[in-house]
């Protein structure tokens, strides 16, 4: 029986499981290279190693932000991928289909105590104010004392 090229492992198992679209497949690929690239520059020796779930999460989160910036949220939910949990669920459809492998340690769950999309993808492009503003603002948007006394019938708009 002849393996199968990657392109040829995607088509089925986006035709088996629809959630994600191919392109994430193949995003969680490249972040895969890019995580052991990135593992290596940190390590003395070069030695090939395991990546964990939660290095992974980093190198994805990296390797999204480089690739795609402020869309990166944007480009995921186009591709199905709303949270860490789909990326778990996208790396173990390519442990079952044999493009990468595991330990007996890696599971899904690895997964689910990843990060926030909102805090990692969005709110980095978020533009922070001024200090000198922000204190004039805080200054400014102080609720007043309220005064107790009683209401006229000048107070009322005819």
């Amino acid at each position: 029986m002849q393996k199968l090229s990657f392109q040829e492992t995607l088509d089925q198992i986006v035709a088996e499981d629809r959630r994600y679209d191919r392109e994430a497949y193949v995003f969680v690929r490249e972040a895969l290279d890019h995580t052991i690239k990135t593992l290596k520059k940190d390590r003395s020796r070069n030695e090939a190693r395991h990546v964990t779930g939660q290095e992974l999460l980093e190198g994805i989160r990296e390797h999204a932000l480089k690739e795609y910036g402020p869309m990166a949220i944007t480009v995921l939910g186009l591709w199905g991928v709303r949270n860490c949990e789909n990326f778990g669920d996208i790396v173990f459809n390519l442990v079952e289909k044999g493009v990468l492998g595991k330990t007996d340690q890696d599971r899904r769950e690895d997964f689910q105590s990843g990060y926030d999309f909102q805090a990692v993808f969005v709110s980095p492009f978020r533009p922070s104010l001024p200090a000198r503003i922000k204190t004039s603002l805080t200054r400014q948007l102080k609720p007043a004392r309220e005064t107790h006394r009683p209401v006229k019938k000048s107070d009322i708009p005819r």
